[in-house]
């Protein structure tokens, strides 16, 4: 295949949405370099424990997309690691974590220092990346009408968790964005799900919670952003509340959208976040 047919494929499969196992798009470039970190400072989601030592769910996941996307991973529970020297080491920051990181938990592992919490919320608006995946967004989340800075980053806050797994329609927002171009119309996959809150008005929905296909209860609200994308400064920021379930993280359907997200988030691949919120999920920043 000759170079310019190469880059056109390239091209094309972006703008599809598509985003080509090994990182075509990028065939020559260094890897992106992204710091998966994990600490829950007081329960441990299942998706992150290690057992006998060896990787996670989500870490193994994640290993395997690092080669089909060209992610060089680093996974990390210590908090100690946000450095200014060491935030400087990578193009994106991939939280699924939970509670105060700054604090001492029943996990042991070092918190994050209220110093490196800022250098990372800095290098995040100066043009790093970040991408939360579900209980991130229930990081930091003293609740209150003040969000905490993390929250205003990330794009929203945790209203309530339900306990039980249920299935829920997923619809999709932006078939542009990469990831999301082949994500079947009847998507509804079987989670933990959470009802969130306080939205950026700068949102550019990818993904919103079909709540006709919940109970009712705490989801008797408008549809909600459930995945998402937005600008923090001149960094990039993804979120999709999806997450808990083992069988979400080997669902390929999952790991296209994550793929998505990373890569974008990363600066590898672009697309157009122009806020839709209002147009997505009408009136929901005013609920409760």
């Amino acid at each position: 295949m000759t170079k310019n047919r190469l880059l056109l494929t390239a091209c094309l499969a972006v703008a599809a949405g598509f985003l080509p196992a090994g990182g075509a798009a990028r065939a020559g470039d260094a890897p992106q370099k992204i710091l998966f970190f994990s600490r829950c400072a007081d329960y441990e989601d299942p998706m992150l424990r290690r057992i006998n030592g060896q990787p996670c769910v989500a870490e193994t996941v994640l290993g395997d997309l690092g080669k089909q996307n060209h992610i060089e991973f680093t996974f990390s529970k210590d908090g100690s690691v946000f450095t200014p020297e060491n935030i400087a080491r990578y193009d994106a920051f991939c939280f699924f974590t939970s509670g105060d990181l700054t604090r001492p938990g029943g996990d042991h592992n070092p918190p994050m220092t209220q110093a490196g919490k800022a250098a990372l919320l800095k290098a995040i608006a100066g043009g790093k990346g970040f991408i939360g995946i579900y209980s991130a967004i229930d990081t930091f989340n003293a609740g209150g009408e003040e969000l905490d800075p993390y929250l205003k980053m990330l794009g929203g806050a945790l209203k309530i968790k339900v306990r039980g797994v249920e299935a829920a329609h997923q619809i999709v927002a932006d078939a542009k964005f990469p990831g999301l171009g082949e994500v079947p119309a009847d998507f509804a996959p079987m989670e933990q799900w959470y009802a969130l809150k306080s939205y950026s008005t700068n949102l550019h929905v990818l993904l919103a919670q079909d709540t006709v296909t919940m109970p009712r209860g705490a989801y008797y609200a408008p549809n909600y952003p459930s995945t998402w994308a937005k600008m923090y400064g001149q960094g990039r920021v993804f979120y999709t509340s999806m997450g808990h379930q083992a069988e979400v993280w080997n669902s390929p359907v999952f790991q296209q959208i994550l793929s998505g997200g990373l890569n974008w988030a990363s600066g590898a691949v672009p697309a157009d976040v122009t806020p839709n919120l209002d147009q997505a999920t009408p009136g929901v920043n005013k609920q409760k």
